[in-house]
């Protein structure tokens, strides 16, 4: 073995470090890897994919699109990230309604607004805007994602990658309208739309039942129209057969808007009471009691 390695020595005794690399060719397996600039010839594309591409290559231009819940309306009650994502915003989209809430705290912006009924078609209209390179807020009131647009993008974008949606929360009527009337959502609670343009009236009076007969807090969304005129009475009806007439009960008008109003009633004399699309309406539990003209559902605490 000694021999061996003075062969070595001998073979190797005028070699400087440079000849001995020259003269050995490297292991089969550990070649070195290629660096991306030597792959592509120098011509390495930059920024994670969205930035400039190869030289020559055509680069999709897109911009960003926020979702946005304004909340109920007022300024003062929307949320500091909604309220920074409209800043940021080159171009606003929204039902005109709801634009015209908005339109003094956001000058400079491009507004587009189109008539209720037309939401797949505002909606194409924010992607295209933010598919051309511009940021774009798409307002709805309350929260984005409850009865809002941000599932109705989502599906539209789809799998692509352009634009970059970002969805913006903001503060729903059973909240806004909750904090008005005192603490009704306490507890377990649901909430149901009372409008059939795209349920059923079927499948809604089923859930006001089931709800009714769990013994949940409800709060009711469009609880009527012109053309609805008796849903609420009928929504009533339905869970009186679970719960009981003196069951305590509010509503919520113009939350966060010039008139806002509240009252209190039972769920009997709740039947009969006129509401509109900018009323919100609160169905207690069996536990629900009225605190010094507030509304409260106990959540349990004070037996603790």
């Amino acid at each position: 073995m000694s021999g061996h390695f003075t062969d070595i020595n001998a073979r190797y005794r005028n070699f400087t470090v440079v000849d001995i690399i020259k003269t050995h060719k490297p292991c089969r397996g550990l070649r070195r890897r290629k660096t991306d600039d030597e792959k592509t010839g120098g011509r390495r594309r930059h920024g994670g994919g969205r930035g400039p591409g190869l030289e020559g290559e055509a680069v999709k231009q897109t911009g960003k699109l926020y979702v946005v819940g304004i909340g109920p309306g007022s300024y003062e009650q929307m949320t500091i990230k909604a309220v920074r994502a409209m800043e940021e915003s080159q171009v606003v989209v929204g039902y005109t309604v709801y634009a015209d809430l908005m339109r003094e705290h956001f000058p400079g912006k491009e507004w587009i607004t189109t008539p209720m009924r037309q939401e797949t078609e505002r909606c194409r209209m924010a992607i295209e805007k933010a598919e051309a390179g511009m940021t774009v807020a798409l307002i709805c009131s309350g929260d984005a994602g409850v009865y809002g647009m941000s599932g109705l993008i989502l599906e539209l974008v789809g799998e692509s990658d352009s634009p970059i949606v970002e969805v913006i929360p903001g503060v729903t009527a059973a909240l806004s309208g909750g904090a008005l009337l005192g603490a009704p959502l306490g507890h377990d609670f649901a909430v149901i739309s009372l409008s059939d343009l795209l349920t059923p009236m079927e499948l809604i009076e089923d859930r006001l039942l089931h709800a009714a007969k769990a013994d949940l807090a409800i709060c009711l969304y469009n609880p009527s129209s012109r053309k609805r005129s008796d849903y609420l009475r009928r929504a009533c009806d339905i869970m009186l057969t679970a719960k009981k007439p003196e069951t305590v009960c509010g509503i919520a008008k113009n939350i966060g808007r010039e008139g806002e109003s509240m009252e209190l009633m039972t769920l009997s004399e709740l039947r009969d009471t006129s509401t509109d699309m900018f009323t919100t309406v609160f169905i207690g539990n069996e536990k629900t009691k009225a605190v010094n003209g507030r509304m409260v559902t106990p959540r349990g605490y004070r037996n603790v």
